[in-house]
């Protein structure tokens, strides 16, 4: 328990992030495992409510992978991935559709309403907020599988700025309506790149990039671009973690600030990460550095 000298130093030293982040955009991906589990689904929201009412303008971009899974199985439909991409025919789409808008988005919007804050749903879904159009995954047709082509950012910049958290699920459509299930680490990216986001933040199952991923003791704590890029060359970055580095990659050339990975499995996490000098997790920059 902190003393009531400890908590004031806490604010001091959170006090001049707290100013520099005023009026600008955090996007924060948070994967499906997370929104599973209610103990740290509700720590997130409290962090994201917060950032909210001190001024932060933050994006939630979420995804339900594992809650998909478990509707198709219940469904007696099997789950089948190509390099990472999960196949979509048309059953798969609606029961994609219902988990991501319908069940978790409805839920997120809830909790943060229950936390103190505002917060409204957007997707593609009878929208034009996420535009997309078909991805083949190295030649390969996976279906119902999209890219994102458009962002409506200024829908986004206009909720913000009213005082209400967006809530992104993604699921997309084409001009012509057709739905798409998208990858939410390039919903994320993109939208933190067309929005020129201060900050782009993934809340991961991992703290951060790892030397050794069997050892947290070698957390890379910051890197720049063409580190990453080093990094995959040697190996050191791969698996799971290749997406989300492209996806940093992407954010910042495209014009975002920041980008961090970080875990998400400890509380208040992204409020270390983003209001204190050291940080928790891998932070990933231009030029790298604090």
């Amino acid at each position: 328990m902190l003393s009531a000298l400890e908590k004031a130093k806490v604010l001091v030293e959170a006090l001049p992030y707290l100013k520099n982040f005023d009026r600008k955009f955090m996007v924060v991906k948070v994967g499906g495992s997370t929104m599973t589990s209610p103990d740290e689904l509700r720590s997130l929201i409290t962090d994201i409510v917060f950032m909210e009412q001190v001024g932060v303008w933050p994006i939630l971009v979420h995804g339900g992978g594992p809650a998909i899974s478990a509707e198709m199985e219940r469904a007696g439909l099997k789950p089948h991935f190509i390099r990472g991409r999960r196949v979509t025919d048309g059953a798969v789409l609606e029961i994609a559709h219902k988990v991501l808008i319908d069940r978790i988005s409805s839920n997120v919007v809830e909790l943060i309403e229950a936390a103190g804050g505002k917060a409204v749903p957007l997707n593609g879904r009878g929208s034009n907020f996420l535009i997309a159009e078909k991805r083949l995954v190295d030649g390969d047709d996976l279906g119902f599988v999209g890219e994102v082509t458009e962002v409506d950012v200024e829908l986004a910049r206009r909720i913000s700025s009213g005082g209400v958290i967006p809530v992104v699920a993604p699921i997309g459509r084409d001009r012509s309506g057709q739905l798409f299930n998208i990858n939410a680490d390039s919903v994320a990216w993109h939208l933190a790149a067309q929005l020129k986001a201060e900050k782009l933040i993934f809340l991961s199952n991992v703290p951060g990039i790892l030397r050794d991923k069997d050892d947290p003791k070698t957390l890379i704590s910051t890197c720049s671009i063409d580190g990453c890029r080093d990094l995959v060359k040697e190996g050191v970055i791969a698996g799971g973690m290749l997406p989300k580095i492209e996806a940093c990659i992407s954010a910042l050339e495209g014009g975002c600030h920041s980008t961090h990975i970080i875990s998400g499995l400890t509380k208040h996490t992204m409020l270390l990460e983003v209001f204190t000098p050291e940080g928790v997790g891998t932070k990933i920059s231009v030029l790298g550095g604090k």
